[in-house]
């Protein structure tokens, strides 16, 4: 069976990019929205853009 990302539907705060994320590489999502987070400070750009296309790109998790 082979891994996919999907977005989380049961540990979602905004989109839940991060929660999936985070379910892919089975870590904490604490850690991948801190990450996303410090990403945010510099301007914004370097941690919005990639989020929201992942939020585009990335279907829900049907299975959760």
């Amino acid at each position: 069976m082979t891994k996919r990302l999907y977005r989380s539907t049961k540990d979602r705060k905004i989109a839940g990019v991060c929660a999936g994320i985070a379910e892919y590489f089975n870590i904490d999502p604490t850690i991948v929205r801190v990450i996303a987070f410090l990403l945010l400070l510099p301007g914004g750009l370097p941690g919005f853009v990639p989020y929201v296309i992942l939020w585009v790109i990335v279907p829900n998790n049907p299975h959760k």
